[in-house]
């Protein structure tokens, strides 16, 4: 299999909005729940949203309202755009399924929130 790719993340101001996408193997993808997860410096990574094949959504509590996760079947791509971002949001995203396939973690993509 091939592992996921993200990409989208950079440095934003406190109140800024990034879009990120990865980039799935289809035979991970088709079937399966994806999700994004995110990890800080010396914190464990945690699952910050997630999308059904049939599109039913959870987020972790503290991105509910601000990000959004979508999922485009066709493309085996899934999105997570991030408004309102908060320095607190600092962290490598990565995606991968839920729950995730240990074999399957990509490179991720950094995203830093900062003035």
């Amino acid at each position: 299999q091939v592992q996921p790719v993200e990409s989208g993340g950079g440095l934003v101001q406190p109140g800024g909005s990034l879009r990120l996408s990865c980039a799935a193997s289809a035979s991970i993808f088709r079937l399966s729940t994806m999700a994004w997860y995110r990890q800080a410096p010396g914190t464990q990574r945690e699952m910050v949203a997630r999308m059904t094949p049939g599109g039913g959504t959870n987020y972790v509590h503290s991105v509910k309202g601000r990000f959004t996760i979508s999922r485009d079947n066709a493309k085996n791509s899934v999105f997570l755009q991030m408004d309102s971002l908060k320095p607190e949001d600092t962290a490598v995203y990565y995606c991968n399924t839920l729950p995730p396939a240990p074999g399957y973690w990509g490179q991720g993509t950094q995203v830093t929130v900062s003035s």
